[in-house]
């Protein structure tokens, strides 16, 4: 299995690789499949979870992360890397 470091690209600028890293530790729990996680992960079909799981990850995200993802842009997140984008580009408008 790879590791965060060789899934997320080296380059990566530090709050996109540790939102990433925030993501994959909190949905590793939900990989029964054991395919491997990675940023084009579909999230309501990769892994086993339920919007109640999915809401409660955005939720430790916004905590973690100081930001609020509004549900309009929720609705939308579809992958991981959609998921991280939405949590960095939050976090830029601050």
């Amino acid at each position: 299995m790879q590791t965060i470091q060789e899934l997320v690209a080296p380059a990566m600028p530090s709050l996109q690789y540790d939102v990433m890293r925030e993501i994959f530790t909190l949905l590793a729990p939900y990989n029964a499949g054991g395919k491997a996680i990675t940023p084009q992960t579909v999230i309501s079909k990769g892994l086993t979870v339920d919007s109640l799981t999915i809401m409660d990850v955005i939720m430790e995200l916004e905590d973690r992360f100081d930001v609020t993802i509004p549900m309009h842009v929720a609705a939308d997140i579809v992958t991981i890397d959609q998921l991280a984008e939405a949590v960095v580009s939050q976090r830029a408008r601050r």
